[in-house]
């Protein structure tokens, strides 16, 4: 097993000047929103002992290269495990989550997902591990198996299972595979912590999948302002500001992070070299006073230190490739629930657009996670597809609040948006 080495780019970040804040690129002035709408949706998952729990949050796509009509949706469901669904969005699995280890502990709770390959990959935030599955689309218990080696498969952040019971466990989470070497690493970010690991995924003699941390790299906590002054986000008492939707793309040797509270990050997937603030979140730089009791914070007057176009939180995260090697990224602003859409390589905002309720399928809010793919997936989606969570999924069945995905057909949306 490789040894963790620590990075000393939460050190130099947190010196950023005030003039390196102010040579951030001007954003565009948000342009006006289209509305797009889904296609079709999954059903709804609950968060409630009726519902097993259940609560959904990111999905993934798995292109089927021998059969695109028989691509895949994986989607976790938090407590309530992973769902496969078709692309009918029709769930063809359902995989729990792992039961708790001992009376007191929690028990598995899969936040994210990404696919590398024929490989899910997610992060269990009840055990502090990743997970990795195989997939077959033509096994007969169910497209996904589990392969994870569980001795190699070490917590990421917690030292002890007492650690892991106070919650700051692994969170978001992004996979890739790098050209160069054709190694595969993921990288998992931390709960109410400003702190990421890179991991590197490997193959045990055991025939199956494990994986060790490389490095980490802790994100900044605190900004400096204009006028001599710094800012930090208002939090839970006791937590820093946490990332979680995060894309890697491999070919630039990129990875993207959103860190909730304060914007989107761009850093090399090595994790080397000083992150960079492509945009800041509207709420960037406003003070508040926070109740001591509560947790609550009243802000004051905006003083314009902030973007023009994400509204905390950042949330989901998604590339959308092109054949001219050009491309956009997608990012979830769940304040507004609108995503906003940058050039992939010069970072420049193109627009934005919100998935509207339509006379059938309603639309999507409080998106906590996404994901393209700009290529043909059969007769349902020729021109690829786009998933995106929905946290509050309507009509609700019997009272119940529910969750789910909606499925967007890929070109619609190009075209509303305007994207070449």
């Amino acid at each position: 097993m490789r040894k963790s080495h620590g990075t000393t780019v939460g050190a130099a970040l947190a010196a950023l000047t005030v003039t390196a804040l102010a040579a951030l690129p001007a954003q565009a002035a948000h342009k006006d929103l289209v509305d797009v709408y889904a296609k079709a949706e999954t059903p709804a998952v609950f968060d409630d002992e009726a519902g097993g729990n259940a609560s959904a949050d990111d999905p993934a796509i798995w292109r089927n290269p021998r059969n695109p009509d028989r691509s895949l949706v994986v989607a976790t469901a938090k407590e309530g495990g992973l769902r496969v669904y078709d692309l009918d969005a029709r769930e063809v699995q359902s995989i729990p989550a792992a039961p708790a280890p001992g009376p007191d502990d929690a028990p598995g709770r899969i936040n994210n997902v990404d696919i590398v390959g024929d490989y899910a990959v997610v992060s269990d935030r009840g055990f502090d591990t990743l997970r990795i599955y195989r997939i077959d689309p033509n096994r007969a218990s169910g497209p996904l198996k589990e392969v994870t080696d569980p001795a190699a498969a070490p917590r990421i952040f917690s030292a002890n299972q007492a650690e892991v019971n106070a919650e700051t466990t692994a969170y978001g989470l992004a996979a890739w595979r790098d050209r160069a070497s054709g190694r595969i690493f993921a990288a998992a970010t931390q709960a109410g912590r400003a702190t990421l690991a890179l991991l590197e995924l490997t193959p045990t003699r055991s025939g199956n999948v494990g994986y060790a941390k490389v490095r980490t790299l802790q994100l900044p906590s605190e900004f400096p302002l204009p006028g001599g002054t710094t800012w930090t986000p208002c939090e839970d008492p006791g937590e820093e500001p946490q990332a979680e939707g995060m894309v890697a793309d491999p070919a630039a040797g990129v990875l993207y992070v959103g860190q909730e509270d304060v914007g989107v990050w761009r850093l090399k997937t090595d994790f080397t070299g000083r992150p960079k603030l492509i945009d800041k979140v509207h709420d960037f730089g406003v003070a508040y006073t926070q109740d001591p009791e509560t947790g609550e914070c009243t802000f004051g007057a905006d003083p314009g230190y902030g973007g023009k176009v994400l509204t905390a939180d950042v949330e989901g995260l998604t590339i959308m490739y092109q054949r001219n090697g050009q491309g956009y990224l997608l990012v979830s602003s769940q304040g507004d629930n609108t995503f906003a859409v940058y050039g992939r390589h010069d970072n420049k905002y193109k627009g934005g657009f919100r998935v509207a309720p339509g006379s059938v399928i309603d639309g999507a809010e409080d998106c906590d996670g996404a994901a393209v793919l700009n290529e043909p997936l059969g007769d349902r989606y020729p021109n690829g597809l786009l998933v995106v969570h929905d946290g509050y999924d309507d009509p609700q069945v019997d009272g119940r609040e529910g969750s789910n995905y909606k499925f967007l057909d890929l070109r619609e949306v190009t075209t509303a948006v305007g994207l070449r």
